[in-house]
Parts: C-alpha cells; structure tokens; sequence
C-alpha cells in the first residue's frame, strides 16, 4: 500500500483481522465517526485468527495517517489483550461499557482520553485512512508507563511482535 505508516517497521508475519461493521478499505459505519463528524465515536467489532501459536498477548491501535499534523492522529491504543482472545465486540472502546478483557490497559489518544475517538477530518480535507493494526506479541506483558502515547507503546513493543494485522477504514468529511 503507497503511503503505508508500517512500511518502515521491521517485516513480521500477516494474519487475518476483521470486522463486521467494516469492510476493509471502505469508509466506517456513521456511528464510528467522532461526536464531532455526526458519530458517535463508538468502536467497531473486530475478529482475528491465524496468529503465531507463539502469541501471548495483543496490542490494538488505531491511526489516521493522514490528519494534517504532521505526526498523524491515534484514535485509540490499547494493549494486554489476552493470547486466547480472538474478537472485540462493538463498543470496547467505551471504557464505561466494560467489554474489553480482563487486563487489558487503554492508552491515552490525541485528545488525551483512554477511549475510542472516530474519525472527524477537518471539512475539505478528503480521504483519510484509519489503520486498525493489531500486533501479536510473544508477551502477555509490556512494561508501558502509565499515561504514554501510543507512539511509545509502538516503541516499547517492537521487540515483542510476532506477527501483524491491518484493517483499513476510510473516511471523508466534506
């Protein structure tokens, strides 16, 4: 993919994620687009299979690559999601709906909130690109202070990945 924000990490395997609210590249369902765009920024489901039997925990991000900062925007960012764990339901990113799995920790996104934030491009801007990557890790631990950012986790769990999968969504705000 042109323009791919993992281009320059090291090669891992693939396995497959998916969603029933989101075809992958396809636009997100209206309810996944922030408060500000008209949603209601709540979370897709997601659902994965094929990781490395080595897998012994999960990292979830969520970026938009394309948000005019020059650093891109992390919509939400969580990790300690347990090995045997193979889907998310809609909704996990709501940290007072209580679906994520036992120890999993929700990071700080843009905004500063550990939750789920849709997308909301600035009007006129056109297509931005949301990459729901979920990185498979030979560890059920990370040590991430709290408060990082998701660029950090990034950092702190490059040696731990064994295997990588992407779900891209598209957005546009005219």
């Amino acid at each position: 993919m042109a323009n791919d924000p993992y281009l320059n990490l090291p090669e891992v395997p693939s396995f497959t994620l998916t969603s029933p609210d989101v075809v992958d590249g396809a636009a997100l369902p209206s309810w996944a687009r922030g408060g500000d765009a008209g949603g209601e920024d709540r979370s897709p489901a997601l659902a994965w299979s094929g990781a490395p039997a080595e897998t012994r925990g999960y990292a979830l991000t969520v970026y938009d690559p394309d948000a005019p900062t020059g650093s891109g925007f992390w919509h939400w960012a969580v990790f300690g999601i347990p090995g045997d764990t193979s889907a998310l339901p809609a909704g996990a990113g709501d940290p007072d709906a209580g679906l994520l799995p036992a120890g999993t920790v929700t990071l700080p996104n843009e905004m500063r909130t550990e939750r789920y934030i849709g997308a909301a491009p600035p009007a006129g801007h056109g297509v931005h690109r949301y990459f729901f990557t979920l990185s498979a890790l030979d560890t059920a631990e990370l040590s991430v202070p709290p408060g990082a950012t998701p660029a950090v986790l990034g950092f702190l769990m490059r040696e731990s990945i064994v295997a990588r999968a992407h779900l891209v969504a598209t957005s546009v705000t005219p």
